[in-house]
């Protein structure tokens, strides 16, 4: 930490033309449109379960059980819809999720039959992007809401949009990045050691996650810290750090190269430790919310833990373009390698000002993923 560095206070002026009001139909309109399109969306994966949905995550849920969510989804849809016209506003968007919702009827609504499905290798994470999303939305957006930390940053902020479209295409990907985690992974057969394995799984599952967790972090911590440290790689992760505005959303942010060779990385000492399934179960669900959860804007306390694990605030620092932030805060789950390796930065009572890069990134998706292609162009 900086000692001489004067830490402020951020502020965070109220978009009233972004903001979400009660009674004026723009909640409505909203939630009838992505409830149109989960809708569709549900009714495709029912129909081409084989294509649209993830093996890994069909063996975890009830198909028939889902098809109630998916009925009431459609009918709130509608109701929302039509709420739209009592209030004469977003109309459009109402009238969008009403078409969509209607055209997942036509093509067989919530009854379609649920059989086996024949396994494909690879396939689109249409169950996994609909849950996923979802789910954040209900305990994340919930979560900003009652705790936030900034009361004042709006659900719609600037760019959530392209956020969106990264959450998209990193959820409907899922099986493509397995495939090439798993394929990565095997190259390391010759390190696999059959005692430590053994030892590995005589051990309590609480004591294997907690392996699984060191080990995956120290892995990420470093991969982490080549991304920043090495120029072609920055150009690549400066991507994830161009947002400028953090919550549940903006983690989703990330080149497609970098989401794939993370994935395969921290796949290397999952395949070593040979943990028990359940083991490993549990430390996916862990990083899953806690990825999610460290962007969140959300002042929600963690006590002594905040030492211990990374936490929104920790992570926030990260995030924060301001002088004594940069380059800090790599770790991906506790903060143990931080203060080994010298990269711990947390004040305690302060949160960064500014977020984003320090030489501001193009703004759009397509824009953001050509862009570390064209920097390492430029050098040549």
């Amino acid at each position: 930490m900086q000692l001489d560095y004067q830490y402020r206070e951020r502020q965070v002026d109220l978009d009233a033309r972004r903001a979400f009001r009660l009674g004026d139909g723009k909640i409505s309109g909203y939630c009838s449109l992505f409830l149109g399109a989960l809708s569709l969306l549900a009714v495709l994966a029912y129909l081409y379960p084989a294509y649209l949905t993830t093996i890994e995550l069909r063996r975890a849920y009830d198909a028939e059980q889902l098809q109630k969510l998916l009925k009431y989804g459609m009918y709130f849809s509608l109701m929302f819809g039509v709420l739209t016209f009592y209030f004469n506003r977003y109309k459009r968007m109402g009238a969008g999720g009403i078409g969509l919702t209607l055209l997942a009827f036509a093509l067989g609504g919530y009854s379609i039959p649920v059989g086996p499905v024949e396994p494909v290798r690879l396939s689109l994470g249409v169950d996994w992007l609909i849950l996923a999303f979802l789910g954040s939305v209900l305990v994340f957006m919930t979560l900003e809401k009652l705790l936030p930390k900034y009361r004042n940053q709006v659900i719609l902020r600037p760019e959530w949009g392209v956020d969106l479209v990264y959450f998209c295409f990193n959820h409907l990907m899922i099986s493509a990045i397995l495939i090439y985690a798993n394929y990565h992974a095997g190259h390391f057969d010759w390190a696999v050691s059959a005692s430590v394995q053994a030892v590995v799984q005589a051990a309590p599952i609480w004591l294997q996650v907690v392996l699984i967790v060191l080990c995956a972090d120290f892995v990420l911590y470093w991969e982490h810290r080549l991304y920043h440290e090495v120029q072609p790689l920055w150009s690549i992760h400066a991507v994830h750090h161009s947002v400028e505005e953090l919550d549940w959303l903006a983690g989703s942010r990330g080149h497609f190269i970098q989401v794939f060779s993370e994935r395969a990385l921290v796949m290397i000492p999952l395949y070593l430790l040979g943990a028990d399934a359940t083991a490993l179960n549990i430390y996916v669900t862990f990083a899953a919310l806690q990825a999610v959860l460290i962007h969140c804007n959300t002042r929600l306390p963690f006590g002594p833990l905040k030492y211990v694990l990374v936490t929104p605030q920790f992570h926030h620092w990260h995030h924060g373009s301001e002088k004594p932030a940069i380059d800090t805060n790599y770790g991906a789950h506790t903060v143990l390698f931080d203060r080994l390796f010298g990269s711990y930065h947390m004040p305690a009572e302060h949160w960064p000002v500014e977020y984003g890069t320090t030489v501001r990134l193009p703004r759009g998706y397509l824009a953001q993923i050509v862009y570390p292609f064209r920097r390492w162009l430029a050098r040549k």
